[in-house]
């Protein structure tokens, strides 16, 4: 058989459920652990930033007027696709962060299951976080959790697919719609889960991923009017506090590393401290409504 040429991926950016290249037609050099080549990212723009918060915006509220019960189906069909491209994943979460397949295929594992978990939340942290205020007058008064909304997610640097989920999963279960600049040395991973959004049942606009450089990014989104709230586990520790100041401009909800909590160091496959409830929580208002009692 004659020598032929491998076909090599356009790597593009995820917004509104399209793959669009960036307005700047700019992109990086993207290497693998070891200094090899991988390909080339997209370098995102202010533009492609705005692009991505409109597309959050209108798929919001369908999103989370969908039934609890429905989102964690649909949760759960993101977990099975993802199964059925299990080998894509394990090949380039090794590449990304030059770890032995073993782990790289634990890291995948991993990712997959905290979709199926975050999955089994969707109809009940409603049941754990509402509930019956007693009152004084003839009025039901109920707390009940409500999505914030367009939520922007700078997602960690050095766990590319794994560490992505983590934060992903817990943002859009409860019904917000997400904005994610993905890892900037590592966004591979992150690209290919894209792709498997898009062929889910996952609405379009209620995950958008961008790549390109976090310190042209970052201060984009944490003053953007129309976001939300703010994951900042992702950002460098010397615009953590830049960014939490842009983001109270208009008083963002933010999100973030625990104290003392280096992104590099945390352990994403400790389960008991890498997915929990409460990081559902950071995502949600609590509404109270007072309702009279018939007679």
């Amino acid at each position: 058989m004659a020598s032929r040429v491998d076909v090599r991926k356009t790597y593009k950016l995820f917004v509104g459920g399209e793959f669009p290249r960036s307005e700047s037609g700019r992109s990086y050099v993207v290497n693998a652990s070891d200094g090899r080549p991988l390909g080339n990212a997209v370098r995102a723009s202010r533009k492609d930033i705005r692009d991505a918060v409109r597309a959050a915006r209108a798929a919001t509220e369908p999103w989370a007027a969908r039934t609890a019960m429905n989102r964690g189906q649909i949760l759960y069909r993101v977990a099975e696709l993802m199964e059925g491209r299990r080998i894509q994943f394990v090949e380039e979460v090794g590449a990304a962060e030059g770890i032995r397949p073993g782990r790289a295929a634990d890291a995948v594992s991993r990712a997959i299951d905290r979709w199926v978990w975050y999955a089994g939340w969707a109809d009940k942290i409603t049941q754990v976080l509402g509930s019956v205020n007693p009152v004084g007058a003839p009025y039901f008064n109920f707390t009940i959790p409500e999505p914030t909304g367009v939520v922007g997610l700078v997602a960690p640097e050095t766990s590319s697919l794994l560490g992505l989920v983590s934060r992903l999963a817990p943002a859009v279960v409860a019904g917000n719609a997400a904005v994610v600049l993905a890892s900037e040395t590592r966004p591979l991973p992150a690209v290919s889960l894209a792709e498997v959004l898009a062929t889910s049942d996952v609405p379009g606009g209620v995950v958008n991923i961008l790549t390109g450089l976090k310190r042209e990014l970052v201060p984009v989104l944490a003053s953007h009017a129309d976001v939300d709230a703010l994951d900042t586990w992702g950002v460098p520790a010397d615009l953590q506090e830049a960014v939490e100041i842009a983001a109270a401009e208009d008083i963002k909800r933010i999100a973030r590393r625990p104290r003392g909590v280096a992104d590099a160091r945390f352990d994403w496959s400790d389960d008991a401290r890498s997915q929990r409830p409460e990081w559902i929580v950071a995502f949600l208002e609590m509404k109270t409504v007072w309702h009279p009692i018939g007679v």
